[in-house]
């Protein structure tokens, strides 16, 4: 009975560790979410420009020379030199998987 017990609980512990792991973020979502404010939910607006859906590579491009810029007072500098390649990489790939809103420009 406590064995059976014991087993059952262990199993459970792992069933729930693995549903854990499997409901992980994808990579760049919660870099994604510095975005939101100003880009809207998952990038999709309305806001400033609506990046959701965007390629990949564009948006890593516009990410990289926004790194290149001197500083200033802008929001998107600051976010962007604060960011490792790989960093943004994730964040540019998880935008371009996003949808477009209706009311994206």
């Amino acid at each position: 009975m406590i064995k059976t017990a014991t087993t059952l609980l262990a199993l459970s512990l792992a069933a729930m560790a693995a549903q854990a792991q499997s409901a992980a973020p994808p990579a760049g979502r919660l870099l994604a979410s510095n975005c939101f404010q100003c880009h809207g939910t998952n990038g999709a607006g309305p806001g400033f420009d609506a990046i959701a859906g965007k390629s990949a590579e564009d948006i890593y491009k516009e990410l990289k020379e926004m790194q290149r810029r001197e500083p200033g007072n802008d929001i998107m500098k600051a976010h962007a030199r604060g960011d490792t390649d790989e960093q943004l990489r994730q964040l540019s790939t998880y935008l371009s998987q996003q949808r477009k809103s209706s009311t994206s420009k």
